[in-house]
């Protein structure tokens, strides 16, 4: 079945900045954000919600997307700023961070989901499941997604035992065992409810 096609704009002729962050659900590590204003002649029919495409496709889309955007950016919140603003919060300061770092100032932002903090004095637009609709967040979805596998990545090195190589830092079955069994690590998030109340009682 053929993918509906993403949109280029919400409004046609206006400088748009698509929003995304990935990592919120996860266990351990950081959420990072990301920031992408696309051309007006930009075309690709591969660009899709990252969720939606293989690891290889994200991969091979990244510096498309970065070679082609008129701007784009990425920011980051870690695990201890999480734990003291929560998760939501940190999801919205990372995208103002990715948004800060914007070498062009964008008219709107189009952000995926349904609750944004706003940016400044910039309008925005939240859009359920944009990533699955418009360019620009889609875009925004690839380049959040791919920079915290990388991170996670390097932090496997340090801490294999979690297998955060394969998975990113989410609750797992094998991840939430061996925090059971060996505890956590200084990249965990303390007020997450599935690292188990024993674990939170003690912070």
């Amino acid at each position: 079945m053929l993918k509906d096609k993403l949109l280029l704009f919400l409004q046609e002729g206006r400088l748009e900045a698509g929003c995304d962050e990935a990592g919120r659900g996860c266990l351990a590590g950081p959420v990072f954000a990301a920031a992408v204003i696309l051309p007006a002649d930009f075309e690709n029919d591969q660009l899709n919600d990252s969720k939606k495409l293989t690891e290889k496709q994200r991969y091979a889309l990244r510096p498309i997307i970065e070679m082609q955007a008129l701007a784009f950016a990425v920011g980051i919140v870690d695990n201890h700023e999480i734990d003291r603003i929560n998760i939501l919060n940190a999801s919205f300061l990372a995208m103002h961070r990715a948004l800060d770092q914007l070498n062009l100032k964008p008219d709107h932002l189009l952000i995926d989901g349904n609750r944004f903090k706003t940016y400044t004095d910039i309008p925005h637009t939240c859009i359920i499941k944009g990533d699955g609709k418009y360019m620009s967040i889609a875009a925004a979805s690839i380049l959040a997604k791919t920079y915290r596998d990388d991170y996670m990545d390097a932090l496997h090195q340090e801490y294999p035992q979690y297998n955060w190589q394969k998975n990113k830092g989410y609750p797992t079955l094998h991840h939430r065992k061996v925090v059971r069994e060996i505890g956590i690590t200084p990249y965990h998030r303390l007020t997450f409810a599935n690292l188990g109340d024993q674990l939170r009682l003690n912070f």
